[in-house]
């Protein structure tokens, strides 16, 4: 996928200091910034790496004052953690959901599954248990009355 510093802006409710068509094309921590990559710096403690992260793009808090010159274009937020959180549950929920049930699984004869169920090879979905649509239930899982 491939996003201009402009779209993410959209997304986070950001502000963009730098070039809006900045591509990115990955993440990465803001010590080991590559361009074409997104990073973020919410914490004071790495604000040496944004002075020499490669990253194309940096999520920023709003009160964030630079001390020098920065390379990297800047998506001005309220709260950066907060926006990264926001990107990452837009990502997660982009991403193709699994369905069906994975063998060997054990599902009691009285559990209730929903449409469009995934369950993971060895889980255990018990007696009386209802599982409602969409829920995906990865492997190793126990899920019992109680």
């Amino acid at each position: 996928m491939e996003f201009t510093a402009e779209q993410i802006s959209a997304l986070i409710g950001g502000e963009v200091d730098g070039h809006p068509q900045a591509i990115v094309r990955d993440v990465s921590k803001i010590e080991e910034g590559r361009p074409e990559t997104l990073t973020f710096l919410a914490n004071p403690k790495y604000e040496s790496y944004i002075y020499s992260t490669e990253a194309s793009v940096v999520i920023v808090n709003k009160t964030f004052k630079p001390e020098k010159a920065i390379k990297a274009t800047l998506i001005r937020v309220e709260d950066a953690y907060r926006a990264l959180a926001l990107l990452l549950q837009m990502y997660q929920e982009s991403l193709p959901k699994k369905t069906g049930i994975e063998q060997p699984s054990f599902i009691d004869k009285t559990a209730q599954l929903g449409d469009f169920v995934y369950v993971g090879a060895f889980s255990y979905i018990g007696e009386k248990v209802t599982i409602g649509n969409n829920v995906q239930i990865f492997p190793q899982v126990y899920i019992a009355m109680g």
